[in-house]
């Protein structure tokens, strides 16, 4: 962490939602450093940077070389924006200039700020017990370069992936964005996880085992679409 002015109430919060993280995650909180860097940060500016590292056997790597097309892809909900696409909700909604407080029919009146600031979900555990039971054929999270950018990353050469958008129901946060900052649907869905923070694939004979699983973890899962034969990419209908 890297701020201005050390004020230890605000590390402690800071500090408070990284271990919940790691919780959640099954992680240790090895260690860090707080600096204090007053003239190159503002007083009430900070920067907190991190990582994570893991081991896995060779023989349990999840790669995409079993992903074959008829493969169904199921996704678990996202709790907001996350943590991508911040720079464009920033312009969109001009939060330095913006009462980013005041309650919003369109978010069941939430505000903006309250809205942007949900944690971001992580899915470690119920993914962890879903490989233990179900032969999970890939992974993708829906990261920055939402759907285009993240999807592929779980299939091989020759298979194509088939999403259908009606198939949930996407969040209002994103549609706000989407009408208050003009922004072509193509554009929203490279950006944004647009409600889905993860998509799994697997066989169509493990669906129905799948679903209960990630339900009975306390996920409500989505059966999204399926590979295809086709060139290596995303298709949206």
């Amino acid at each position: 962490i890297a701020c201005g002015k050390n004020v230890p109430e605000k590390i402690e919060q800071i500090v408070s939602g990284v271990c919940e993280g790691c919780v959640q995650a099954g992680a240790a909180l090895i260690g860090g450093e707080t600096a204090e860097m007053p003239g190159f940060y503002p007083e009430d500016e900070y920067d907190l940077a991190g990582f994570s590292v893991g081991v896995v056997d060779k023989s349990k790597v999840i790669d995409n070389k079993r992903t074959n097309p008829g493969d169904v892809i199921i996704a678990l909900p996202s709790s907001g924006v996350h943590s991508n696409g911040f720079s464009l909700v920033r312009k969109v909604f001009d939060v330095e200039n913006s009462d980013i407080k005041k309650p919003v029919d369109a978010l069941s009146g939430n505000s903006i700020g309250q809205t942007l600031l949900t944690p971001t979900k992580i899915y470690v555990k119920p993914v962890l017990k879903l490989i233990d039971e179900v032969d999970v054929k890939g992974i993708s999270h829906i990261t920055g370069g939402g759907f285009y950018e993240n999807i592929p990353r779980m299939l091989p050469e020759g298979v194509h992936a088939v999403v259908k958008k009606n198939s949930y129901e996407v969040p209002a946060i994103f549609k706000l964005i989407a009408e208050k900052g003009d922004i072509a649907e193509q554009m929203m869905y490279n950006t944004f996880n647009m409600g889905l923070g993860m998509v799994i694939g697997v066989d169509p004979a493990d669906v129905d085992k799948t679903m209960k699983l990630l339900e009975e973890a306390g996920e409500k899962a989505y059966i999204v679409g399926e590979l295809t034969e086709g060139e290596k990419g995303v298709t949206l209908c």
